[in-house]
């Protein structure tokens, strides 16, 4: 098929507190309807396993579960626990999928309490109800030792893009630019023949002026997320908290980056280590993304302006598209 009987068709939606949005290349005489409905419905299935506001979804029923009890969860929420269990054993804790508790003890989300700072007793009870180390797993079942809440809302959207990815190659979609909540994958090329292009942010919304060069990446069979300040925070007497919390303290990140941006093979990858060097902070970020090969950036707000810091693996990927 000549690449001019090819469109780009754009399709989009709601999903996961969020918007999704997917450009694809298709025939012009192709029906889009099911496609629509198709990438909907995988979202949807998403939800339905790993959504903590669905009071119905597998996370939430494990998370109910009695003391002792082994619940049995789908193949994709396997695979998801299993990349979120391997990210907070390399970051030694920065990132944990066992922090539910702590989420709504700080005011944040599906069970989110009074958006105030606990105190130290609170505090130090609800850190020990968390903790990656406590998940048992027994075949395809796995243990709820007793108070454990999961929360997979770091890792969920890009294994959403991932999931959609994978489920348009099987209907024949041979390129497509997927998002889902800011979260990105792309593969294959437009009819053109260029590859899909996206730009990483420059610059916090408040500052104008910056002297930091855009970026843009090709995603050709790549995946992109960021994280940062820029979501979700709130002010308690006078001190600024973020929703990134640090499994290790139980805290909120007091100087949390204004972006952290990481490109990987898979959009789940990427969405869970953006959160994991949010955490970790640049210096120890970029320590640890350069430990695992990662292609990391960091942009971080100053008094003259943005600063940005990049992994070896970042700037290999910019002089390789460059070149």
């Amino acid at each position: 098929m000549t690449s001019t009987a090819l469109d780009i068709a754009r399709l989009g939606g709601t999903t996961m507190g969020t918007t999704w949005s997917v450009s694809l290349v298709a025939p012009r005489q192709r029906d889009l309807h099911p496609l629509h409905a198709g990438i909907q419905a995988r979202l949807d299935e998403v939800v339905a396993q790993m959504s903590t506001w669905e009071a119905g979804s597998d996370l939430s029923r494990y998370n109910r579960a009695d003391a002792g009890h082994y619940c049995v969860l789908p193949a994709e929420t396997r695979h998801v626990l299993a990349c979120a269990q391997a990210i907070a054993a390399a970051s030694d804790g920065a990132f944990d999928p066992t922090i539910g508790p702590l989420v709504a003890l700080w005011g944040f989300g599906a069970h989110a309490g009074e958006r105030r700072a606990p105190d130290a007793i609170t505090l130090q009870a609800t850190r020990a109800r968390c903790g990656w180390q406590r998940l048992h797993w027994q075949d395809d079942a796995l243990l709820q030792p007793g108070g454990l809440e999961l929360d997979l809302s770091a890792i969920a959207k890009g294994f959403g893009v991932d999931h959609v990815a994978a489920w348009l190659r099987s209907q024949g979609v041979d390129a497509a630019l997927i998002e889902v909540g800011g979260e990105l994958a792309g593969y294959g090329r437009k009819p053109d023949g260029q590859p899909w292009r996206v730009l990483v942010e420059s610059a916090p919304e408040e500052d104008a002026h910056t002297d930091t060069p855009p970026r843009v990446l090709a995603l050709e069979g790549k995946a992109v997320a960021t994280s940062g300040d820029r979501w979700h925070q709130y002010q308690d007497d006078g001190v600024a908290y973020s929703h990134s919390l640090d499994p290790r303290s139980g805290t909120p990140v007091r100087q949390v980056a204004a972006a952290v941006t990481v490109v990987a093979d898979d959009a789940m990858y990427a969405d869970a280590w953006a959160t994991a060097l949010t955490v970790l902070g640049r210096d120890a970020g970029i320590a640890l993304a350069e430990r695992e090969g990662l292609a990391a950036r960091f942009l971080e707000r100053a008094a003259d302006g943005p600063r940005e810091t990049l992994s070896s693996a970042f700037q290999r990927l910019l002089d390789e598209q460059a070149a």
